[in-house]
């Protein structure tokens, strides 16, 4: 056990680093990024556009015929847009509310997604294998250039939050008062989105389109039990997500037939239950005293 961990930690082995560098930052701004989606009531878009970027995979592969990153990103990117503007134009033009017009766009998309990887299975191109992978994640197979074009957008959506985090706080609380003081409300709104639909492309090489709103929405959700403060919360979602995600890494090292993505999000999953109980439990002693 011992020697297991001090192989782990010492990183001497390639394919470890570039999982846990991967995770690690997908981890980060996903952290980022959740928190302020489950204080502007996005998480649930966030399911949507998570199952709408297959289809821009699989439609990126099908006009390159090669599994570039970057190219793969760009399709995942414009479908993940499309799928939050479909759901902003359902909501405002018809009587569907956005629960069902999330709920509607998201099995659209996935079913369309699900419709073209088998078409792509079946072609008999030799270069389709591992598309597969992007339903529930691969971070085993993480390879450099993966973890440098993750390490780049990463950096990009941390960077960006960090900069406009004061405005994205003000629009979140009152968008009127935003207005008012000058704000580019509908600018923001756009960056802010963006910034959701890459935090979730990029992780969908890791952890799978199906696994990927959980990476968003768990942490935040999470820290929310323990403080109301959105600087704490979004503190406390990083250190969550880290840790799962160090974890989820761990245990896939020492036992190489678990899966990395969906141990990180059971990790994280497992954090939020107890959580939950503590908060839960808190409240009946405060109660009874």
């Amino acid at each position: 056990m011992m020697r297991a961990i001090q192989d782990f930690f010492s990183f001497s082995d390639p394919n470890v680093r570039n999982v846990l560098l991967g995770t690690i930052l997908l981890s980060t701004s996903s952290a980022m990024i959740g928190a302020l989606a489950l204080l502007k009531r996005k998480t649930l878009i966030s399911d949507a556009i998570a199952h709408a970027v297959l289809p821009g995979t699989c439609l990126a592969f099908f006009l390159t015929g090669e599994k570039n990153s970057i190219w793969l990103i760009i399709g995942a990117f414009i479908t993940g847009w499309l799928a939050s503007i479909a759901i902003d134009q359902i909501t405002a033009h018809s009587k569907i509310k956005q629960d069902a017009a999330i709920a509607i766009v998201a099995s659209v998309a996935f079913g369309f997604g699900s419709f073209l990887l088998s078409i792509l299975q079946h072609s008999g191109q030799a270069n389709q294998g591992g598309l597969k992978s992007f339903l529930l994640g691969s971070a085993a197979t993480l390879l450099r250039e993966d973890v440098v074009v993750l390490l780049w957008l990463s950096c990009i959506i941390i960077l960006v939050l960090c900069l406009f985090f004061k405005e994205f706080m003000v629009i979140a609380f009152d968008r009127l008062f935003a207005k008012s003081i000058g704000l580019p409300v509908k600018k923001m709104d756009f960056l802010f989105t963006s910034l959701m639909v890459l935090a979730i492309v990029i992780g969908i090489r890791a952890v799978g389109v199906v696994l990927m709103s959980a990476m968003l929405i768990t942490p935040a959700t999470t820290a929310r039990f323990w403080t109301a403060n959105i600087s704490y919360i979004m503190l406390l979602a990083i250190l969550i997500a880290l840790f799962a995600s160090l974890s989820g890494t761990y245990i896939s090292y020492i036992i190489p037939s678990m899966p990395t993505g969906p141990w990180i999000v059971l990790i994280m999953s497992l954090i939020a239950y107890l959580s939950f109980l503590v908060f839960w439990y808190g409240r009946i002693f405060k109660r009874n005293r």
